[in-house]
């Protein structure tokens, strides 16, 4: 039965977009135990597989059904801000109270025959702050060792998604948008219908609203079911993951080069999506100093336009910026 969240009138005014780095922290270790469903994070898997190898990841595992069911809220609660720095995530994981960490745990470890009765479940299960702080620990490790050196262009890509969906929501409306994210939602009578999730969840957002965040390594599932306190969430494959991994190739013409200078050229073509100066930086391999001056230029010739998003100032293309790039390889 699909999951169906009830909107208010008022829910709709409190829709907002997040991006979580906690979240794609704790998914990436679901990626971990399921690799085979995630062909396109094989480079990332390949590439990450001895850092892994010396993370003992049994504790989330086990908290993490393989049949799906219940995933607890407490390790990867909706942020509260559209883009909260890791650290601050964390923080909130290491408040939890025990109580709460116990009941999420036994709601998951319920949904794994045997689970809450192994060795290591009854652990999780006996101690829950002492288990609350070994699983932030272990996030953390994790994000350090496997998450952190690719945030960069992981966050580049959820921000373009980000962008490109709000220009979407604004031109469509929130029905229209919503099966845009994934095939799997639809928004009928003011209801928010979710399939292809084990279990029945029916949910009235009270004037929460809803937060909409998307994810790289969540493919292809959506994910959602968070319960109070936190704000209810729907998570969703971020768009173009399919080139996350792929290295960046030389795109830009000869003539665009001469008449801009190579480096202008290629910052100007590499921006099909919003990205911000950490991210071209990253993808140009350029120092972030060299291509803010760049930006700066582009922006004064009219070629691009800024704005901010939580933390970060995303770049764009205005019109003259778009002809002037030429098509993409693929356009028409």
């Amino acid at each position: 039965m699909p999951f169906h969240l009830h909107f208010a009138e008022q829910d709709l005014l409190h829709c907002r977009f997040a991006i979580s780095p906690l979240w794609e922290t704790q998914e990436a270790v679901r990626t971990l135990a399921r690799p085979e469903r995630h062909g396109y994070h094989l480079p990332w898997l390949r590439g990450i597989r001895a850092a892994a190898a010396g993370i003992d990841l049994r504790p989330l595992w086990l908290l993490m059904p393989s049949g799906g069911g219940h995933n607890p809220d407490f390790f990867c609660p909706p942020p509260l801000g559209p883009a909260v720095p890791f650290e601050e995530e964390l923080a909130v994981v290491r408040a939890t109270l025990p109580k709460t960490a116990r009941d999420d745990m036994a709601a998951a470890l319920a949904a794994t025959p045997g689970a809450a009765h192994s060795a290591l479940g009854r652990s999780l299960l006996a101690d829950p702050a002492r288990t609350v702080r070994r699983l932030a620990d272990l996030l953390e490790q994790v994000w350090h060792t496997l998450i952190e050196p690719e945030w960069p262009r992981l966050r580049a890509l959820l921000e373009a998604d980000v962008a490109y969906h709000s220009r979407r929501l604004a031109e469509g409306g929130f029905g229209r948008l919503v099966g845009e994210l994934s095939p799997r939602l639809a928004f009928e009578d003011a209801t928010l219908k979710i399939d292809g999730m084990r279990g029945n969840h029916v949910r009235s957002l009270g004037g929460q609203g809803l937060v909409l965040m998307p994810s790289v390594f969540c493919w292809p599932d959506v994910i959602s079911g968070f319960e109070p306190p936190w704000q209810p969430a729907v998570v969703y494959p971020a768009r173009g993951i399919g080139g996350l991994w792929s290295p960046p190739q030389d795109r830009t013409p000869e003539a665009l080069a001469a008449l801009l200078g190579r480096a202008r050229a290629d910052v100007l073509r590499t921006l099909d999506e919003p990205a911000s100066t950490s991210a071209l930086a990253r993808l140009l391999g350029l120092a972030p100093s060299t291509v803010s001056a760049h930006l700066s230029v582009l922006r004064a010739a009219g070629l691009l336009t800024s704005r901010r998003y939580g933390h970060q100032v995303l770049y764009e293309r205005t019109p003259l910026g778009i002809t002037l790039a030429g098509p993409q390889p693929g356009g028409s």
